[in-house]
């Protein structure tokens, strides 16, 4: 049996009391990893939301995600895909320090290298905490490949703030990966971006880095099919694998009532579905993280349900690679 420092097993574990013998819930697919059995998708937890500039529980939302499990079943009606086909287990939370958070960032990028040494092929879906852990995140994906790395962001902030005026936040990832070399502007494509959420200095720093913006008025007219198609597109040009990141304040605020900074006019459900599922297909989209959902927030598990459908709804996409 495999330990995997700093990677903790499940905190909690829910399961159904009633089942229906010709119906699979995630729950009953998406177990905890025994550490021996094969698996090509990881379900990973990252409970950290103290670096979030709004105030912030999104370090609950790895075991609300699990408290759902058990309500929501693995067929996917519109794509007559079952999920269950797919090897997938719950490898549990990376392990979080209480007050040192650039040591919570440490681990982050330590224990997913530790993962990915272990399971060299494994398929990372990652649920945050706010979205200060992509950083330490890319940062292990990109260790994998020999090649260059893209991003695909969907997310109403640019996140490219300095570092200077509160350091590492979630407000900062996208800076962090750019001055650390970890990605190149030109590789980077945000998609959902809102007005009144940025700044025109953020705007002109992301434009002379070589950023792809697509705004939420943008997708609003132009489709998100056409523009997720022109995300890959940008984001493979050049690199050898693409990371994907949402932060599910890139909804609506009618969609989206349990994120920390809502925004008016922005993207709908099925318009983030249809991109995630669109990118799932992608063979050079290697993984995943869905961040900055605050359960504290989210009247009935409304914007955790909604993360969780944009979860499956990607691995529906991943599926059919092999269809």
């Amino acid at each position: 049996m495999q330990h995997i420092k700093l990677l903790n097993p499940p905190e909690v574990i829910f399961r159904a009391n009633w089942r229906d013998r010709y119906e699979t819930k995630v729950s009953q697919w998406l177990i905890p990893w025994d550490g021996k059995e094969a698996v090509d998708i990881g379900f990973i937890g990252v409970p950290l939301s103290k670096t979030s500039i709004s105030v912030s529980g999104a370090s609950l939302t790895p075991n609300a995600f699990r408290e759902l499990f058990p309500k929501i079943t693995t067929y996917n009606m519109d794509a007559d895909i079952d999920l269950q086909e797919l090897r997938a287990r719950d490898l549990g939370d990376i392990e979080m320090h209480v007050t040192d958070l650039p040591r919570c960032h440490a681990n982050i990028e330590q224990g997913l290298t530790n993962l990915f040494q272990a399971l060299p092929n494994l398929f990372p879906v990652i649920a945050g905490g706010d979205h200060s852990i992509t950083y330490p995140a890319v940062k292990a994906f990109k260790r994998r490949f020999a090649g260059k790395v893209g991003l695909i962001q969907f997310d109403s902030h640019m996140d490219v703030r300095n570092l200077l005026d509160g350091g590492p936040s979630n407000g900062t990832p996208v800076r962090s990966l750019l001055e650390s070399g970890t990605v190149e502007g030109r590789h980077i494509v945000q998609i959902g971006i809102h007005s009144f959420a940025n700044s025109k200095f953020y705007r002109e720093y992301a434009a002379a880095q070589g950023i792809t913006q697509f705004t939420a008025r943008q997708v609003a007219r132009e489709g998100i099919d056409r523009l997720a198609e022109r995300a890959m597109q940008i984001a493979g040009d050049g690199t050898e694998a693409i990371y994907v990141t949402v932060d599910m304040d890139v909804l609506d605020q009618a969609y989206a009532p349990g994120v920390p900074a809502m925004a008016a006019a922005g993207m709908t459900s099925w318009q983030l579905l249809d991109a995630l599922f669109q990118l799932g297909t992608d063979s050079k989209v290697r993984g995943l993280d869905i961040v900055c959902v605050d359960p504290l927030q989210d009247y009935r598990r409304a914007t955790v349900r909604t993360a969780l459908y944009a979860m499956l709804t990607f691995l529906t996409g991943y599926r059919k690679r092999d269809a």
